[in-house]
């Protein structure tokens, strides 16, 4: 298996010879059988994925493909990230994903979502909920800038066709992974870190995403933040008169 892994493309009889090199002379039929029994004729013919139009097109553009590196300032809703994170509960017993998505300047959660596998699904669910907020806060979502990392979810057909094609914003990726989000990992590495306890003694999923929704809605609502004057989110937008005055005093 191992001459196999790193030589894919030999046949029985390379293979034979391999073996004799590392002082394991086999016999060639023998050989034959085994690469006919594990199905290792099936890794020379096995071809590496083509490649997608738009992984291709982000790895044309290189470092333009950042669109939040390019701007000089930020201004609330002008800006906002997204990524997936693992939360532990039943005591490190169960795993599950939630994909957080804030702005920018606010820090304001604009949406979020709860589930077992990071997938496309559970991305639209958050994009839903951020549509949803983008409504009621009497915003237009068209033109605004959501910056990811180059996770498969993200680069794939339905997610664009749901934010870039549907809502007309403007797609944002990172060149390295987290160290090109690094506004969505502090926000995660504190909420979680906050939360942890309480997180942590959750029993099951369901239990799991009401403890998330209401300190999420604490994070928005109530919790201080430094860069915001110590005001929370909700305060600090309608102060400034960025959000209607009803949806910063509901409960």
């Amino acid at each position: 298996m191992e001459i196999a892994r790193d030589h894919p493309e030999y046949g029985y009889r390379r293979t034979a010879v391999e073996l004799s090199e590392k002082r394991y002379p086999t016999n060639r039929k023998v050989v034959a059988r085994l690469h006919n029994c594990w199905g290792l004729s099936l890794m020379r013919t096995a071809k590496r994925p083509k490649k997608s139009a738009v992984r291709a097109l982000l790895q044309e553009a290189g470092p333009l493909i950042n669109l939040v590196v390019q701007l000089e300032e930020i201004d609330d809703f002008e800006v906002l990230y997204t990524d997936y994170t693992q939360i532990r509960y039943q005591r490190g017993h169960g795993k599950a994903q939630w994909i957080p998505i804030i702005d920018h300047k606010s820090k304001l959660v604009m949406g979020h979502a709860l589930g077992e596998s990071p997938n496309t699904d559970l991305a639209l669910d958050a994009w839903s909920m951020v549509r949803s907020s983008f409504q009621k806060l009497d915003l237009k979502i068209e033109g605004v800038i959501v910056h990811t990392d180059q996770d498969g979810v993200f680069t794939g057909h339905r997610w664009l066709r749901e934010t870039v094609i549907r809502d007309r914003v403007r797609a944002s990726f990172s060149e390295d992974g987290a160290k090109g989000n690094v506004y969505m990992e502090s926000f995660i590495g504190r909420f979680k870190e906050e939360n942890r306890s309480i997180l942590w003694e959750q029993e099951d999923l369901p239990s799991l995403w009401e403890v998330v929704k209401s300190r999420t809605k604490y994070y928005n609502r109530e919790r201080r933040h430094s860069a915001l004057g110590y005001k929370s989110p909700l305060e600090y937008l309608n102060e400034k008169g960025k959000i209607p005055s009803r949806y910063a005093s509901e409960k």
